[in-house]
């Protein structure tokens, strides 16, 4: 009986820290130099952020650069990839690596190509509430390797841009 007191005491750990894990999804408009015309592109897109291990996690994107077109030609990208952020009070920058597909209409109808494409990138979300984020600035730069003509001192195209927007919480 004496011992009752000091085992009272005793907490056990949580399971699991940081709680469930963070899925938010929201829109935004784009505004990219596509690498191949002289206008730039602009668009809207979708993406999800999910938040696996705290800081880490995944970000997946959808883009239609249809806006401002050069002779019929747009691009489109499909990418995925992970996501380090870091939050600073109601400030959240963060770095991406994406994967996946970028999509080109040539001018004057002259073709249809889609391409493998790399895009490092980041930026600033900003939390506005709970369940809220203000997208105040993502900047990617992408590397089409396969694409023909463009940036690269060989090959390949390397379109670049800025995207602001908002997503929504859902847990």
């Amino acid at each position: 009986m004496t011992l009752l007191p000091a085992c009272m005491m005793g907490q056990a750990a949580p399971a699991m820290r940081g709680g469930i894990p963070a899925l938010s999804v929201g829109g935004y408009y784009s505004n990219f130099h596509p690498d191949y015309s002289t206008p730039r592109l602009g668009g809207v897109g979708i993406y999800a952020d999910w938040s696996l291990l705290g800081k880490l996690g995944v970000e997946g994107e959808a883009r239609w650069l249809r806006f401002n077109q050069f002779l019929g030609s747009y691009e489109d990208n499909y990418l995925v990839g992970p996501r380090y952020a870091r939050r600073y009070g109601k400030f959240v920058p963060y770095v991406k690596f994406m994967l996946g597909a970028g999509e080109l209409e040539f001018p004057n109808n002259q073709g249809h190509g889609g391409y493998f494409a790399l895009a490092p990138g980041g930026g600033l979300d900003y939390r506005f509430n709970r369940h809220v984020t203000i997208r105040a600035i993502d900047y990617e730069y992408q590397f089409w390797p396969s694409a023909p003509g463009g940036g690269l001192p060989t090959h390949g195209l390397t379109p670049n841009g800025f995207s602001f927007g908002a997503a929504y919480r859902i847990f």
